[in-house]
């Protein structure tokens, strides 16, 4: 019997396209004489499709036509049901099309990778590959994860943030706030957004304030980070969960100006939408072996300090000047999965899906083992006259 595995992707997310990159790589790379893969796209309006069209990358130039010859489908809120369900058919007439066994999702951004949907999947039920709920906020939300990181004393450059409502309320003081903490140039980001999307260097207060107003554009949350002028970036992969992990091969990924864009990762000529497969990348990273020593240590002890599984990305930045390595972010479910960093490992795309399915169940086995139900029944206990909340029912 072959396994079924939905393959979740798209999402309402801004990263919605990058999604559908890392999906049909991972689906073109799976081994099908094993699986039975189900492609399930989830549209910007939330509303998720399976057909074979999704599978062919061009369909997505005339999207309104893809959805229109795709099933619209669902999954029930209801744990143990792993049905996915027809749901072009009217309330009364909904049918099973497909029983699954484990999703694979290769969701980017917010809606997606930042918990939402694997909260989704743990109240059905169903084995999920990656991150969980908790992991995945912490890791998406840059502001989280940094605190967690240095209470942890894992080295992240200095940095303020606020929310939107701070800074419509009082612009003055939240510039006064940051430029007493840090110095010029900074970087503006939003803090639960990947791909480089919302973000842009300040190099004085004019700068800064249009940074800010571009961020709070994309979300409630921004964080000020004090940028490293004469920085090298470098990418380490981690494979496994809390207990064992190993990491990947380091990278320094080529950017074409003072920070690594969208479009270095996604756009740049002859990429052939094959996302961050094909950014300009220097691998093996070019340092010193105990500088590769060091942030394969710091990548590994990130993804047990976040209490990740699967596989993630954590991305470092190397200062120049001072030979300080300061980790900047990680991605949960990076794009292409990473596969270009494991396959130079050793670890083919194949095997590295196989080997993050395994961990989907084993996790799925772990859980079901953990007590949900103390047994009994407290209310049988109470009287006629028993008071909920002071109120006398």
């Amino acid at each position: 019997m072959k396994i079924s595995v939905g393959v979740l992707f798209g999402g309402r997310s801004v990263e919605n396209e990058i999604s559908v990159v890392t999906a049909l790589q991972t689906i073109e790379a799976m081994d099908k004489e094993k699986y039975e893969v189900i492609p399930i796209y989830i549209a910007k309006t939330g509303r998720w499709y399976s057909s074979p069209e999704l599978l062919e990358l061009s369909n997505y130039k005339d999207m309104d036509r893809l959805l229109q010859s795709s099933r619209e489908v669902y999954m029930k809120p209801l744990y143990g049901d792993r049905n996915l369900y027809d749901n072009s058919n009217g309330l009364f007439r909904q049918k099973p099309v497909a029983q699954l066994d484990v999703i694979l999702p290769t969701l980017h951004g917010t809606n997606c990778e930042d918990g939402t949907i694997q909260g989704v999947l743990a109240a059905i039920g169903i084995p999920f590959v990656g991150c969980d709920v908790l992991s995945s906020a912490n890791g998406m939300d840059k502001i989280t994860m940094k605190m967690i990181l240095q209470s942890s004393g894992i080295p992240v450059v200095d940095y303020a943030w606020f929310n939107d409502k701070n800074w419509y309320a009082d612009k003055d003081s939240v510039i006064e706030s940051i430029e007493k903490k840090l110095s010029y140039p900074v970087i503006v980001k939003p803090a639960n957004s990947g791909s480089s999307v919302g973000i842009r260097p300040a190099h004085n207060r004019e700068d800064l304030v249009e940074a800010i107003e571009y961020a709070c554009s994309f979300t409630t949350r921004v964080i000020v980070e004090k940028l490293v002028e004469k920085l090298k970036e470098v990418n380490c992969s981690v494979l496994g969960d809390y207990e064992d992990c190993e990491a990947s091969e380091c990278e320094v990924p080529m950017r074409s100006g003072e920070i690594l864009t969208y479009t270095d990762k996604y756009m740049n000529p002859g990429s052939k939408s094959k996302g961050m497969q094909s950014l300009k990348r220097e691998l093996p990273a070019k340092i010193s072996e105990d500088e590769t020593a060091l942030i394969k240590s710091l990548a590994k002890k990130t993804f047990r300090v976040l209490a990740c599984e699967g596989v993630a990305r954590i991305d470092f930045i190397k200062d120049e000047q001072d030979k300080r390595v300061y980790v900047n972010e990680i991605n949960t479910i990076p794009g292409s999965l990473s596969n270009y960093l494991w396959d130079f490992t050793g670890t083919s795309f194949p095997k590295l899906i196989d080997k993050l399915i395994e961990l989907a169940f084993a996790r799925s086995r772990a859980a079901s083992f953990k007590i949900t139900d103390f047994g009994g029944n407290i209310f049988k206990s109470m009287g006629s006259g028993a008071k909920l909340g002071g109120i006398k029912k």
